[in-house]
């Protein structure tokens, strides 16, 4: 099969210069996650490409040289990419030692072309193994399936650059007719074509996945605290109401609030405020099984759900929370702030007509006669009664939880 060669080339200049163009207009003014690291190694990949494009053109060991090391360099930066959006640090010296190997020994084997080509093949093909091991390696913690295509592409660059190790050791591979239309000489620009889109737009995603993934977790969690916030922990609450009547179970709920919060703002300051709420929701959190769940549910207070609980269950947990809380004196600038915490606890076996808000409403009037009755105490809900739904709407966010997917 005929390749034309400089076509394939031009193809590889504008593809990664428009991929490059593009990625620096969306990574423009954004946060650093390897994007611009990614558009520079495409951008000098282009630049290399126009060397090799220009070999007859303009002097030999300059189109060689040149070509090649801007080719190394490209895949030093998309290595540095790769590093960055993992959170790594980059060690520049590192990263360019094969560059600056790989144009030394090309300035010095410029009369042996098949020892040339073997060279240059071995060290790319290991830049691009170093890119997918790196990339490997943490694929379980990163988020989608764009890590998936970076390692589809640099998985096939290291294919074809051994295949053209193996070509030039062999002297099937003739580097004096580098434009001519050769099967091998195709097959490594059209690689390169694909490679430079197929990762790129990979790399794009990964970016866009994990963007995705934040946003997510902004929209279903406390900013400050890290806990649910109040429109998850209603609906993961509506959720298990809905499960437990049907299979039966007890479940309970706890409302959880920090006592004389507002002293604790106005002694200390609205800070060290912020660092008892992550204290207490520290302190809760270590007491509940992997199946509970924890939500900020507004202000100093915070929701408990209990799946598969009885309201004796429910309340021992919460007389330890409220102990242990007591006993956690929560350190600010060098202060040991001491708090309590009151508890209301709603448990029991639900009925077909049950409702989360139910729950809540009763947890909520166990909690008020815990500070009525003197604040540190726990009280449990007798009864579920009945709630008065004025103004809870599907269009009030707060109260009402969210359709689940």
């Amino acid at each position: 099969m005929a390749f034309n060669i400089p076509t394939l080339l031009l193809m590889i200049v504008l593809a990664s210069g428009l991929m490059a163009l593009a990625m620096v207009t969306v990574a423009w003014g954004e946060r650093h996650e390897g994007l611009q690291f990614w558009a520079a190694g495409l951008g000098i990949n282009a630049l290399a490409y126009v060397f090799f494009g220009l070999r007859g053109a303009i002097s030999e060991p300059v189109s060689i040289v040149l070509g090649n090391g801007l080719t190394s360099l490209a895949l030093c930066y998309l290595l540095a990419a790769v590093l960055r959006f993992q959170g790594r640090a980059v060690h520049w010296p590192l990263l360019l030692l094969p560059t600056l190997l790989l144009s030394v020994a090309l300035l010095a084997l410029l009369e042996n072309s098949q020892l040339r080509v073997v060279i240059a093949s071995l060290v790319l093909a290991g830049q691009s193994a170093a890119i997918l091991q790196v990339l490997y390696a943490r694929r379980r913690s990163t988020i989608g399936r764009g890590v998936l295509l970076v390692m589809a592409g640099m998985g096939l660059s290291v294919l074809v650059m051994l295949l053209r190790t193996v070509s030039g050791i062999t002297g099937t591979l003739n580097a004096e007719s580098f434009l001519q239309g050769s099967s091998l000489q195709g097959l490594t620009f059209v690689s390169t074509f694909a490679v430079s889109l197929v990762a790129s737009l990979g790399f794009v995603f990964m970016t866009k996945e994990r963007a995705d993934e934040a946003n997510r977790r902004l929209a279903a969690l406390d900013e400050l605290t890290g806990v649910a916030n109040r429109r998850s922990i209603v609906a993961a609450l509506d959720r298990d109401v809905g499960r437990a009547i049907r299979t039966r179970e007890s479940m309970a709920v706890m409302m959880v609030d920090i006592d004389h919060f507002k002293k604790v703002n106005d002694t200390y300051g609205h800070l060290a405020g912020d660092q008892v709420l992550r204290c207490v929701v520290d302190v809760i959190q270590n007491r509940l099984r992997a199946q509970d769940i924890v939500g900020r549910y507004g202000g100093e207070e915070f929701l408990v759900v209990l799946a598969d609980t009885s309201a004796q269950g429910a309340q021992q947990l919460a007389e330890q929370l409220r102990t242990a809380v007591q006993a956690a004196h929560c350190a600010y600038s060098g202060e040991s702030i001491a708090v309590t915490v009151s508890v209301g606890v709603f448990g029991g076996r639900l009925e077909p007509g049950d409702s989360w808000d139910q729950l809540i409403h009763a947890a909520d009037m166990a909690l008020y006669r815990a500070k009525q009755n003197g604040r540190n105490r726990v009280e449990l809900a007798q009864a579920i009664g009945k709630v008065t739904r004025e103004g809870v709407t599907s269009h009030s966010p707060e109260t009402y939880p969210a359709p689940l997917a």
